[in-house]
């Protein structure tokens, strides 16, 4: 870990899902700008089943090797008061918290039609509810130290997808999750902006345990490669931008547009049942094609 410019110097971060992947390559990056970082990961395989594995520990190691400061934690990050504690070690080790970084997930592929409710309560958990739990938790924090008069300059860069934002064949469940956490952010940005937290979401691309086997990745860009938009985003510099969802593909970034407001027509009454066809068609015609689904 060289010296590289100190962008996060004095400055607390949890990274979830960080034993691995995007995660742990981000986790290597705020450290390397300087950053304590806890490094999160629960040790599970991709499909979300306990391994025992901790590779946090090598990641903790690499960060300390480097003359950086890290520590383990195996939380669930869908378990509540696992999530209320892993914000909580933060504090007590380094004596707050400033940056989340939301990015544990896995995936459990199904077309929708052989999709099982087990497989979509558990990628719906812990995707959704993943991010959920240590922002509610980070934001109870942030909110408390705000009106006690030490207000942070706190950062969380949640994780989407291009799957959630465009949709994917054969990803239903992980699709609707990432869909949920671009949603999340919208309003924890505004919700969350009175207290000096800024909240974005990121929909990176890489080759990672994830995709690979799902199709080929060999073009695709690396884990690392997402990890400085990120670190810039964690930084005290970045406070103007917030409720956003930017896809990062190797070395292309992209601010995502989202839904927004359409064509419209007030008919300036109720409308009758067969009058909608004709004025819906108009406003189709009128409105850009949605983006394709992938794998369509």
């Amino acid at each position: 870990m060289n010296a590289a410019s100190k962008l996060l110097e004095g400055r607390v971060a949890i990274v979830t899902g960080a034993g691995r992947g995007i995660g742990r390559a981000h986790a290597l990056e705020l450290a390397r700008h300087g950053a304590a970082v806890v490094v999160n990961d629960f040790g599970v395989s991709l499909a979300g089943e306990g391994t025992g594995e901790t590779p946090a520990e090598s990641v903790v190691a690499e960060i300390e090797s480097g003359g950086g400061r890290a520590v383990v934690n195996t939380a669930d990050v869908a378990d509540f008061a696992q999530a209320e504690a892993m914000v909580q070690q933060a504090i007590d080790t380094f004596g707050g918290l400033d940056i989340l970084v939301n990015n544990a997930g896995f995936v459990r592929d199904r077309m929708l039609v052989n999709t099982s409710e087990e497989e979509w309560d558990a990628v719906i958990r812990v995707h959704l509810k993943g991010h959920f739990a240590p922002l509610r938790h980070a934001g109870a924090y942030w909110r408390a130290e705000a009106k006690e008069g030490r207000q942070r300059t706190a950062r969380v860069i949640n994780t989407s997808s291009g799957a959630g934002l465009q949709g994917s064949v054969g990803q239903a469940t992980y699709s609707a999750a990432k869909a949920g956490i671009a949603g999340l952010t919208l309003v924890a940005a505004q919700e969350m902006g009175r207290y000096g937290v800024t909240v974005n979401a990121i929909a990176p691309v890489a080759r990672t345990r994830m995709t690979e086997g799902a199709f080929d990745t060999s073009a695709m860009a690396l884990p690392e490669d997402n990890s400085p938009i990120v670190a810039w985003l964690a930084s005290e510099e970045a406070g103007d931008v917030t409720g956003r969802v930017i896809e990062i593909d190797g070395s292309t970034i992209t601010v995502e547009t989202g839904w927004a407001h359409g064509p419209a027509h007030d008919l300036g009454r109720r409308w009758e049942a067969a009058e909608v066809g004709p004025a819906l068609r108009d406003l189709l015609a009128a409105a850009p094609d949605p983006e394709p689904v992938y794998g369509a």
